[in-house]
């Protein structure tokens, strides 16, 4: 998981540095990149913390008393 964060980040302060060098700005290919590599951290993070999140809500439920009958 730390390698994934440190790939993105080590990916994006490589786009950033040419964003700097260049006095142009960035292309629509280099905010291509970008956006794509936001969208995949979060589609990671959202797998991984829904996973977890499923589980605790399992668990928690399965501890709830049984309602009451009326």
């Amino acid at each position: 998981m730390n390698t994934l964060f440190a790939n993105i980040y080590i990916a994006m302060e490589t786009v950033a540095g040419k964003l700097r060098r260049e006095e142009k700005g960035a292309t629509a290919v280099e905010y291509g990149i970008m956006v794509a590599l936001i969208a995949v951290a979060i589609i990671v993070t959202v797998g991984l913390v829904g996973d977890g999140l499923n589980a605790l809500f399992t668990e928690v439920t399965a501890e709830l008393p049984a309602p009451a009958a009326t």
